[in-house]
């Protein structure tokens, strides 16, 4: 039995991520070991929950995984006595293409038999929000809806509310009152960073204070551990490749540049890898002995200026690529990758030259959301013909974006050539879920292990 809680909400903007951050907070002072996960691909709330809990949290997608292999890591990575707390994405129901319910938060509820708070934004309302309640509730009959938080509501309109969420069998669990202070800055690609949210720890000590008072946690934990069983599966072991040794692989990991799934992390380890975590931004070389590089997304378009400035870094990276060795870029990464980048101050920047091409900022978000990729040709260590999943969400764009893989949407005609690769190298928009397909992460760790034996020869 795994004890598990999922909350949701009807939009995005409703308080999932403060309240789950709460949440967290509160069971964390309460010396419950909790573990946290996102739905769906994003990359920024995960660190706000490893910033509150001190340990790595991960995602969990029905569009990238199987929904036996989701059931599976989470009675291997949750441990009996813990809790597992998941945030949704968007709206509840909202998944592919908008039109779905596949890769929703509702998705991942329903392949984990996980039940569901819902947080509702009380701002500007009052009855009404029962109804909105209770629609959600009732859209499936298997919404796993076990409770509602109104966010952003005076606790005493709440109390005054509950004779009517009782009518009509829907449980309030608190109502979390608004305040101005407690706001967390955001830019165009989602909430501004733990790190760069200067007074975050003054705001979840307050927010857990707040839970504590005005939401009914001891009710959450009892939802928690009554929570159906998942479907009888054999607890799997980490799965582990036997190579001959291991071989350290450079991974880029800085303000610039911190946008990875943890379970790509973890399944290159599984393959023998050893990550060395260096900064472009600050780092004058390379960590010594890698005999790779992975340099994921983030906002290199924000610090374009001393990227560029940090010549021996660029250039470092150039010789290593012209040396042969394996670097894979995606997204951020790939935008240092290419000739030149312009910055978020609108100047246009130098970066290491490894590929072709100028990144430049656009009006709107380019190319979002879930992709399938096949490759077109061999390129370092891809195959053509090898498919792998992936996503893209970004507002800079190239005059060159390759095209070693085709990429398609999962809903619709929508389809685009993607990817460049030039020496080694292998880099591009789309942010790829290693393990959709197992084989590409596995051809990366063997192109680093084979630049290894030709550098000792």
């Amino acid at each position: 039995m795994i004890n598990r809680i999922l909350l949701a909400a009807l939009s995005s903007g409703s308080g999932k991520t403060f309240l789950t951050c709460g949440l967290l907070k509160a069971l964390k002072n309460r010396k419950i070991s909790t573990r946290a996960y996102k739905c769906g691909p994003d990359y920024i709330d995960p660190m706000f929950h490893k910033r509150v809990l001190g340990i790595p949290g991960g995602n969990l997608d029905t569009w990238f995984s199987r929904p036996e292999d989701i059931r599976a890591r989470l009675m291997r990575e949750v441990q009996p006595g813990e809790i597992a707390v998941i945030e949704g994405v968007m709206g509840y129901y909202d998944g592919l293409g908008g039109v779905s319910t596949q890769a929703s938060s509702y998705d991942v509820a329903k392949a984990t038999n996980t039940p569901v708070i819902l947080i509702l934004d009380g701002k500007g309302v009052s009855l009404s929000i029962v109804s909105a309640a209770k629609g959600i509730c009732q859209y499936k009959e298997d919404s796993r809806i076990a409770g509602v938080i109104i966010n952003r509501m005076n606790p005493a309109l709440g109390e005054k509310l509950r004779p009517a969420f009782k009518e009509q069998g829907i449980e309030l669990l608190g109502c979390v009152p608004d305040c101005p202070k407690w706001k967390w800055d955001s830019r165009h690609l989602g909430l501004v960073m733990p790190k760069e949210q200067g007074n975050i720890n003054e705001i979840l000590d307050e927010l857990a204070g707040c839970m504590e008072q005005y939401v009914n946690i001891d009710r959450i934990l009892e939802i928690s551990s009554k929570a159906l069983d998942m479907e009888e599966i054999l607890k799997p072991e980490k799965a582990v490749f036997i190579e001959k040794e291991h071989v350290n692989i450079g991974v880029a990991m800085d303000l610039a540049f911190c946008f990875y799934y943890q379970e790509n992390l973890d399944f290159l380890e599984s393959l023998g890898a050893r990550l060395q975590f260096f900064s472009p931004l600050s780092d004058k070389a390379l960590p010594e002995n890698v005999c790779g590089l992975l340099l994921g997304g983030g906002y290199p378009e924000l610090y374009a200026d001393r990227l560029w400035k940090n010549t021996s870094m660029r250039q470092a990276i150039l010789k290593a690529a012209q040396n042969g060795m394996p670097i894979s870029g995606e997204c951020g990464g790939f935008l240092y990758l290419q000739e030149q980048l312009e910055g978020e101050d609108g100047r246009i920047y130098p970066m290491t030259g490894v590929l072709p091409g100028t990144s430049v900022r656009k009006e709107k978000l380019g190319r979002f959301g879930y992709i399938e990729l096949t490759a077109k040709r061999n390129a370092g260590w891809v195959k053509e013909g090898d498919q792998i999943k992936g996503h893209e969400f970004h507002y800079w764009d190239s005059d060159c974006c390759g095209d070693v893989f085709h990429s398609k949407k999962p809903v619709g005609d929508r389809q685009w050539d993607c990817i460049q690769s030039r020496y080694c190298v292998v880099a591009g928009f789309p942010h790829l879920y290693y393990p959709s397909n197992p084989s590409y992460g596995k051809g990366f760790v063997d192109a680093c292990r084979r630049w290894k034996e030709s550098q000792n020869k």
